[in-house]
């Protein structure tokens, strides 16, 4: 008689059991996996160094060994584009331009692509050339848009065709006295922010 009792008894919690396993991988599924930042560079990035802190903005928007987390991200570019560190500039600009982790903003993704482009970025001057030749972010300006990438056109690297080509094809819209102005301009803006590369 103790053994159809055990059996049944078996068969009673057989379902239990089941829907217990279920129940606890379903829960595990719904728990992201967290982004894995060394605690070392966590605490130098939170006591204010910028370097760090594009480091862990990285990481957010990597997602190392998790989904993109681009609202961190955005908060951690933020903190060392405002300490004038260029890259964080450039990826807030893309995060705005894309809106990824902010509303997307094209005011202030040529705000941020200008103030990289002022600290000498070539490729923030080629991004601002091209909003200005445009309009996007900034108003239509085929002059600002030469002297940006002009600017950019300067620097050896891998787009440097691509700035000219692009210079050349905005200064087709632009008079040869306007030209002459911004290449004073380009010639100023070299000789107070020299480039190893040029």
């Amino acid at each position: 008689m103790s053994q159809p009792c055990n059996f049944r008894l078996k068969y009673l919690l057989l379902p239990a059991f089941v829907a217990l396993t279920l129940m606890t991988a379903v829960a595990l599924a719904q728990v992201p996996p967290t982004i894995a930042i060394d605690p070392a560079l966590l605490a130098k990035a939170t006591a204010g160094d910028a370097a760090a802190q594009v480091q862990v903005a990285d990481a957010y928007a990597a997602g190392t060994g998790a989904k993109p987390d681009y609202k961190q991200a955005a908060a951690w570019y933020r903190k060392a584009a405002d300490q004038g560190k260029a890259a964080a500039q450039i990826h807030l600009a893309d995060l705005y331009r894309d809106g990824r982790g902010v509303a997307r903003d094209m005011a202030q993704a040529s705000d941020w692509y200008r103030k990289a482009a002022e600290l000498g970025d070539a490729g923030a001057q080629g991004t601002l050339g091209l909003l200005y030749s445009v309009g996007m972010g900034v108003a239509r300006d085929d002059v600002e848009a030469y002297y940006w990438l002009s600017l950019a056109a300067a620097v050896k690297g891998p787009n440097q065709a691509r700035y000219i080509t692009n210079r050349q094809s905005v200064g087709e819209h632009i008079t040869t006295e306007q030209q002459a102005a911004v290449e004073e301009r380009v010639s100023a803006w070299k000789t107070a922010h020299p480039r190893a590369d040029q």
